[in-house]
């Protein structure tokens, strides 16, 4: 997510991290608005239901659990080189992934 952070904030954007602990520092340097949630892993679901998109990469459970919570909710997700699950839109670069983001936001 660092990496994340750090090319929304290099446009000019606002990153804001959800944090499954109660300690701000949890979050990376590049964080703009920091919300602890002391959920653990439940915060999964605090992310999904803020964002009107999902650009899921490549992880583990977590990531796994945040695509599952999106089909759940009808939250577009885009699988940038993660999981591939039907119901899962693929992107095989990031410009690809951006152009998707944009269509649906469109829409």
């Amino acid at each position: 997510m660092e990496a994340v952070f750090q090319g929304f904030k290099a446009v000019g954007g606002l990153t804001i991290g959800i944090t499954p602990g109660y300690d701000k520092k949890e979050a990376n340097e590049h964080a703009d608005i920091v919300i602890p949630t002391g959920l653990g892993l439940a915060r999964n679901v605090l992310v999904v239901k803020s964002a009107e998109v999902v650009v899921a990469l490549p992880g583990e459970a977590g990531t796994l659990s945040e695509i599952a919570y999106c089909l759940q909710f009808g939250i577009p997700v885009i699988s940038l080189k993660s999981w591939d699950i039907p119901g899962v839109i693929k992107a095989e670069t990031v410009e690809e992934a951006v152009n998707k983001v944009r269509e649906l936001l469109k829409a």
